[in-house]
């Protein structure tokens, strides 16, 4: 049975302490973890654009199918996933789809979070180098695919090849190494409270805002259904391909909507949309811009009540954070900040050149869009956030303690009850100083009178005793002075008892 134990155990190390985790990903080399983690994302995305231009080019109805041109013009594609100008032409393509660049960000930070796991990262700066790879990586092979557009008619700028696919893709392969680690120890125990809250409500008041804007979207599309089914081709490639370009572009118009429900609206060349106000123009033939209305409509202020509400539902998801208003107040400011600045970033990268036609340029006005966003968040959700929280007891009016007062010390104790004691003992006015010598002064009189009493008695008592003695000595003497008499004679000795007392004896009878 041991011998059967120490089979299953590694020689050389103690049991109990193998590894714990995948047993497959032990025995990779390192290096092959950063190769697969900074080419995957690449090959992917790159074969995903591909496989979309060669769709099109099959199913539309006179285009020629090149594998080798598939091949080369599936490059700018990429570029224009990573949010790169192109030009074509001669003329300026920015408007480009933000569809394809959130698949490339999701794709990129799971590779560096599975690169994380296989790599056994104990810590984020041991990641830093994974970071650096995946960005490196990109940076180049968006330099190999301006060079190779150099003379097509589809061209990319050199500097923006490379430097914007490897800032992308940097943050995202963050974003994915953040989601493993979660946000360094430094970093929090720096950050407020209070802040991290508010970045929190933040992003849930922005994901609210572009929420109302793909409703907005969705109602307008409902309502202009029979223009949209006009505006597909018959064919079945022209349709696909419409199809495919309204899909791809569909978070841009989320976002030109959340744009137009909170006000700002948007304009696509000389046509410019927003709700006190409509200045007609051209608009492509897209079925993803067919809900976009001919003519203002007196009820569209209705629809802000939907940003309204988003800052109604922010406020009432801090309305527990912190007994403190002002603290919750915090809260909320620090929400609409991530709110605005999250319009202007969403702002800038929904909108671009398009050509130099009647279309160019598509663009949402960032600035009062982030301005009116802040305003939306913080106005009701301040007000929700103060009277629906908690609040601290109020004190009496009259109480004029201070909450923070310090404790008196022993001493000081001791000599205030001193005082309160000497403050007891002395009279309170001249009445009870009166009244208190009054009682006195009868207490007095009559301890004297029963003093003197006593002295009376006593000195009657003296008396008694003084006359019982002197009596008895008087009747010793009488007896010893009184002649013998006989018994039959009592007058006699009545008569000289009862004289006794009056008269004394004659010196004769001596």
């Amino acid at each position: 049975m041991v011998e059967d134990m120490q089979v299953l155990t590694s020689p050389g190390r103690p049991a109990g302490d193998e590894p714990v985790g995948d047993s497959l990903d032990q025995d990779v080399p390192r290096f092959r973890v950063l190769l697969a983690a900074a080419l995957g994302p690449l090959v992917t995305g790159y074969a995903v654009v591909a496989t979309l231009l060669a769709l099109v080019t099959l199913t539309a109805q006179y285009a020629v199918f090149s594998a080798g041109g598939v091949l080369l013009s599936a490059g700018p594609g990429w570029l224009a996933a990573y949010q790169v100008e192109l030009g074509i032409g001669g003329h300026p393509l920015g408007m480009l789809p933000l569809l394809p660049t959130i698949g490339v960000v999701l794709l990129v930070a799971r590779a560096a979070a599975k690169a994380v796991r296989r790599l056994r990262c104990a810590r984020l700066r041991h990641a830093v180098p994974l970071i650096a790879t995946i960005s490196g990586a990109h940076l180049l092979f968006g330099v190999l695919i301006s060079l190779l557009s150099i003379g097509e008619p589809v061209r990319a700028n050199f500097w923006l090849a490379a430097v914007v696919p490897a800032v992308i893709s940097g943050l995202a392969a963050t974003g994915g190494v953040l989601r493993r680690f979660g946000m360094p120890r430094v970093l929090a125990d720096r950050l407020d409270p209070l802040a991290l809250r508010g970045l929190r409500a933040g992003l849930l008041g922005l994901f609210a805002l572009l929420a109302a804007g793909a409703l907005t979207l969705t109602a307008a599309t409902a309502l202009s259904a029979r223009t949209v089914s006009s505006l597909f081709e018959p064919s079945f490639g022209s349709s696909f391909g419409l199809f495919l370009l309204s899909l791809l572009y569909l978070p841009n118009a989320v976002v030109a909507a959340m744009s137009f429900a909170s006000g700002p609206g948007f304009s696509i060349g000389s046509l410019d949309v927003h709700l006190i106000g409509y200045r007609g123009g051209s608009v492509p033939g897209v079925p993803l811009l067919g809900g976009i209305p001919e003519h203002a409509a007196s009820w569209w202020p209705v629809l802000l009540v939907l940003p309204l509400a988003v800052g109604v539902l922010v406020g009432w998801s801090v309305r527990a954070v912190d007994e403190d208003p002002a603290a919750r107040l915090r809260v909320v400011v620090v929400a609409g900040a991530v709110v605005g600045f999250g319009c202007v970033l969403l702002g800038t990268l929904a909108g671009g050149r398009l050509g130099d036609g009647p279309f160019d340029p598509v663009s949402v006005p960032v600035g009062v869009a982030s301005i009116v966003a802040f305003c939306w968040i913080v106005i009701p959700a301040g007000f929700v956030a103060f009277f629906a929280g908690a609040h601290a007891p109020m004190q009496p009016v009259g109480s004029l303690e201070v909450e923070d007062e310090a404790e008196p010390e022993p001493e000081a104790e001791s000599e205030s009850a001193e005082s309160e004691d000497a403050e007891e003992s002395e009279p309170e006015s001249d009445e009870d100083v009166a009244d208190t010598d009054e009682a006195e002064e009868s207490e007095d009189a009559e301890d004297a009178e029963d003093s003197g009493e006593e002295s009376d008695e006593a000195s009657a008592e003296g008396d008694e005793d003084f006359d019982a003695e002197a009596d008895a000595e008087l009747g010793l003497d009488l007896l010893e002075d009184e002649p013998e008499t006989p018994a039959e004679e009592p007058d006699a000795v009545t008569e000289s008892t009862e004289d006794s007392g009056d008269a004394k004896p004659a010196e004769d009878d001596r």
